[in-house]
């Protein structure tokens, strides 16, 4: 029979070998998809492609960052899960970039820190599930206040929480965050704030969650930031610090308006119009 030590090595290097599978995988489809685009300087959808995010976004962030006047190279990402498919791994394992990866579950941050920080020395992996109240902690891990991105996706409390992390200082010049298109085109709504709030619970069909993007158009231009565009299966939307680029490049883009979330579409069977209809009965808070 084998021991409990050697049961565990046996599971890390299991571990090991297919997170090593994952990363190659990711960066091959980097490296496929990439030269495929026709780039549209003013046109964000164009710069898509996909490593390790779950959409387009490693490409518009690639570009975007690519024309700001004065990076840092730095990175703060909330709900960053097991470290690999999320919006900041490619600047971690493909670009070399420092940042810090936060993530509420104690077995993917766990895993985060086994499979990316062997990869990407410069990343700091910290467990907490962020709410408002303990937002700051964020603020005071982070190296750098104005990360050159920032990305926040946790399936609830993300109006709340990025409204705490800009309150407490931080300013990035990048914005990525996800929003539910379930809520519609029109309405600034959120969900109702709860500190322990899971999306998985809070409605059958998963559309309970987030905010909607005039919510995050309204906090972010309160903000003082540039809405740069949604990408184009319809999970999240880019926001810029205008101080961060020459002009007049952020002035030229033709932002892609709202737009369905293609996987709620394939889960519902139902546009954003009948999604919201599911929501009935649950509080939608204006913003």
């Amino acid at each position: 029979m084998l021991g409990t030590n050697t049961l565990r090595r046996l599971y890390d290097f299991a571990e090991f070998l297919h997170a090593t599978s994952r990363i190659n995988t990711a960066l091959a489809r980097a490296a496929a998809t990439a030269p495929l685009r026709q780039i549209d300087p003013t046109r964000p959808t164009s710069w898509e492609f996909s490593g390790f995010s779950q959409n387009g976004e490693d490409g518009i962030t690639d570009y975007l960052l690519a024309r700001l006047a004065a990076p840092n190279r730095y990175f703060v990402e909330v709900g960053s899960s097991d470290g690999i498919e999320n919006n900041t791994a490619w600047l971690a394992i493909a670009r070399r970039y420092s940042g810090l990866m936060v993530e509420g579950s104690k077995r993917q941050a766990d895993r985060c820190q086994r499979v990316v920080q062997s990869r990407a020395l410069g990343v700091q992996i910290e467990q907490l599930f962020v709410d408002r109240e303990n937002a700051a902690q964020v603020v005071r891990w982070a190296r750098n206040l104005d990360p050159d991105f920032f990305s926040l996706d946790i399936d609830g409390n993300d109006y709340y929480v990025a409204s705490a992390l800009l309150a407490a200082g931080l300013r990035p010049k990048i914005c990525a965050v996800e929003y539910n298109a379930a809520f519609g085109p029109e309405r600034a709504v959120t969900i109702a704030y709860r500190p322990d709030f899971d999306y998985l619970a809070a409605h059958p069909q998963y559309l309970y969650f987030g905010a909607s993007l005039e919510a995050w158009k309204k906090l972010f231009g309160a903000h003082g930031y540039f809405f740069v565009s949604t990408e184009s299966n319809g999970a999240n939307a880019y926001f810029a610090d205008p101080g961060a680029f020459a002009p007049p490049f952020l002035d030229q883009l033709r932002p892609a308006p709202f737009r369905d979330n293609y996987v709620l579409v394939a889960r519902t069977k139902k546009p954003w119009q009948g999604q919201l209809e599911l929501l009935t009965g649950l509080e939608l808070v204006e913003v």
